[in-house]
């Protein structure tokens, strides 16, 4: 006899009625479980702006100063926490739990330092503290402890003396949706985006400035001045709510007055990794950029913006594929009751719209010749070795970004950095990564964890692979030479037209000297074989 199939409210109903029965079975079906709360204090209202000071932080140094002048513009009072120290390691393992990341213990224990310092230097009462100040954090989901970062602020918090201190999370893929009433003291909303996006870009295209010249200029130490004068006029407009365009525009032409000399051939390494690793500047990855340049080599750093764009592809990516789907799954980030198609264009049009206003962005620095990764591109190349789906860290990025340095020649040398047990960056860099060097054997890729200890072992680490890439460029550059056939004098000569700080020759090989010289000579391309 056929038997009708049950739809879902049926077997919902049946599901009931047999948790009801053993619960009676049991002698429970009255019992109340009282369920734990983390009583997060997290109200901010907008009649306490006024007299409330938002605390941030977590980027590079320009990051954090232009966050907070374009937050500043928009009528909120800001301060940027200083950049993460063995200070704010020792507090964050002191009142953090044990196991943790070091992104986990150096960024709690940088706000519990802050606020430690208002209350033991500046004599300000707990209660006060409290009242004045609240800090501002990214979250997000996913198999990392990134997720529960809230709750380590909160017991750090509590076990230090602050509790009832206020945190503040904004969920990364939250969107427009996390915006909390009309009485909120911060409205998260358009405006604010736009200016969270201006304060991003700009101090990516001040950072890629900066790590382009610094190798280069003739007197150490011009292109740090430079780059101070800058942060303060971009700041400015920020906070103005005025022209970031002609802003960075005056930025080119400080910039310009910082004579370089790109005939000397250093090591290009590449930066890439778990985010926090890779982006901080401070103790939290041993000064990792600021000791590559030391070793003399120039450092390529990964843009913040491009996070924006894997975030934007991973809506992409997640949509196309439930189109296809049987079924509409009424998740948070599902199609019911949407127009998918929609969506995929507003997303298409939201990627044009990043790429455009980084472009013009990077255009009135001068960074000449700098494209941001085509995000098909890099899923593309990296999905038979690790896949799309999979996320949490970087995803499949950090692997197609070292298929991308040695195929097409970006860097002599690839540095992963992550925090000691990360789990989606250890699984990628010292797994997946193992294959792409097999395959790829000419690639000269580090991996290397941080615990907040250990400063001399990596960086002894870093220093072999280092002299490897430095005869690699050297190499490099007497080949580039040779195939000119211009002597050292005839190129100097040459140069003079070209010292100009923000100059950068066009993309042949991976070395900055060895793209000079073909560009004054006039070489626009190798072929693979040279």
């Amino acid at each position: 006899m056929n038997e009708s199939v049950l739809d879902y409210d049926a077997i919902e109903r049946e599901l009931r009625l047999f948790e009801a029965e053993e619960r009676r079975r049991l002698g429970i079906e009255a019992e109340q479980v009282d369920h734990w709360h983390d009583p997060n204090p997290q109200v901010f209202t907008r009649d306490e702006r006024d007299t409330t000071t938002i605390l941030l932080g977590g980027l590079t140094i320009a990051h954090d100063t232009l966050m907070t002048a374009a937050l500043s513009g928009l009528g909120y009072t800001m301060k940027a926490l200083d950049c993460p120290d063995l200070e704010a390691l020792r507090l964050g393992k002191e009142f953090g739990n044990r196991g943790q990341c070091n992104p986990t213990y150096f960024t709690v224990g940088n706000l519990i330092k802050q606020l430690t310092h208002f209350r033991d230097k500046e004599g300000m009462s707990v209660p006060e503290i409290i009242r004045k100040y609240v800090f501002l954090t990214a979250g997000a989901c996913g198999p990392c402890r990134f997720g529960t970062y809230v709750t380590e602020y909160r017991k750090a918090l509590v076990d230090s003396g602050f509790e009832g201190f206020r945190v503040l999370l904004f969920q990364q893929q939250g969107g427009l949706r996390q915006a909390t009433g009309d009485a909120s003291g911060l409205e998260i909303n358009g405006r604010l985006f736009k200016a969270a996006l201006q304060a991003v870009m700009a101090g990516d295209c001040l950072n890629l400035a900066g790590y382009r010249m610094r190798p280069y200029e003739v007197q150490p130490g011009e292109t740090d001045a430079a780059l101070e004068e800058c942060k303060t006029l971009v700041s400015d407009a920020l906070r103005r709510r005025g022209s970031v365009v002609a802003a960075l525009v005056r930025c080119r032409r400080r910039l310009n007055r910082v004579p370089v000399n790109r005939l000397r051939p250093k090591p290009k390494v590449s930066i890439i990794g778990e985010f926090w690793a890779m982006t901080t500047e401070g103790d939290g990855n041993h000064r990792l950029q600021r000791f590559l340049e030391a070793e003399g080599a120039e450092v390529d750093i990964q843009p913040v913006v491009t996070w924006v764009l894997y975030s934007i592809w991973e809506n992409q990516h997640d949509t196309r594929k439930r189109l296809t789907l049987r079924g509409e799954d009424d998740s948070p980030a599902g199609l019911k009751g949407k127009d998918g198609r929609a969506k995929i264009m507003l997303l298409w049009g939201a990627e044009k719209a990043v790429r455009a206003i980084f472009g013009i962005y990077a255009h009135a620095i001068g960074l000449e010749g700098y494209q941001l990764p085509d995000m098909d591109q890099v899923a593309t190349i990296s999905h038979q070795y690790y896949d799309n789906h999979l996320r949490g860290g970087e995803g499949h990025m950090e692997v197609g970004k070292l298929i991308q340095s040695v195929e097409h020649r970006k860097a002599h040398m690839v540095i992963s950095i992550k925090p000691f047990g990360c789990m989606p960056s250890s699984g990628v860099s010292d797994g997946v990564q193992s294959l792409i060097t097999a395959r790829h054997p000419e690639a000269i890729f580090t991996a290397i964890e941080t615990t907040g200890d250990g400063e001399v072992n990596v960086q002894s680490r870093i220093q072999m692979d280092l002299f490897k890439a430095r005869k690699r460029a050297e190499a490099e550059y007497r080949s580039a030479v040779a195939r000119t056939g211009l002597t050292e004098a005839a190129l100097e000569s040459k140069l003079q037209s070209k010292r100009r700080g923000v100059h950068y020759p066009p993309h042949i090989v991976a070395g900055t000297a060895a793209n000079q010289v073909l560009e004054l000579a006039r070489i626009r391309e190798l072929s693979r074989e040279d």
